[in-house]
């Protein structure tokens, strides 16, 4: 008995684009991308990964308001039509910007879907992720530090 894989066929309805609007100054966001982007498992399903966006958002957009007036006062419409350099075909604020967002949801999936498994192998599994999550959360704190161009690391003497 052998098993025959039948790949599918080129009718095969495409599976629609979810994209995540946004305030319409910064980009909307396209989970279909960011899933690709950021390696989130199967098991994630896009109402989760659209919900993890949206917090992504209402976490990086207010960090970047004080920039955000200030390109609108200087007659910007959106992140786009800010003038910076770009890179692969994009602006550089645009590719920042997506960074902070993906790396927030990143951070945010895995700090919920570490617990799925509570066997020994879950446990161990979640300790391994947990500098991934903070490397995901340092990774979104320095691109919205270069979107608004901070420098990335601040000391403070206690």
């Amino acid at each position: 008995m052998s098993t025959v894989f039948n790949p599918p066929s080129d009718d095969t309805p495409a599976q629609p684009a979810l994209v995540v609007t946004n305030d319409g100054f910064f980009p909307d966001i396209d989970v279909t991308s960011l899933q690709a982007a950021v390696r989130i498992v199967s098991q994630v399903t896009p109402a989760r990964i659209r919900e993890a966006v949206l917090q992504a958002m209402i976490t990086v957009n207010p960090e970047l308001e004080a920039k955000r007036v200030e390109w609108v006062a200087a007659g910007y419409e959106n992140l786009a039509a800010v003038p910076a350099p770009q890179l692969g075909g994009e602006s550089k604020l645009a590719v920042l910007y997506r960074r902070a967002i993906y790396a927030t949801v990143k951070a945010d999936i895995d700090e919920h879907y570490r617990d799925l498994d509570s066997a020994a192998a879950g446990r161990d599994r979640a300790e391994a992720l947990e500098p991934t999550i903070d490397d995901h959360r340092r990774n979104a704190a320095w691109a919205i530090s270069d979107l608004v161009g901070r420098r990335r690391t601040t000391i403070e003497l206690i």
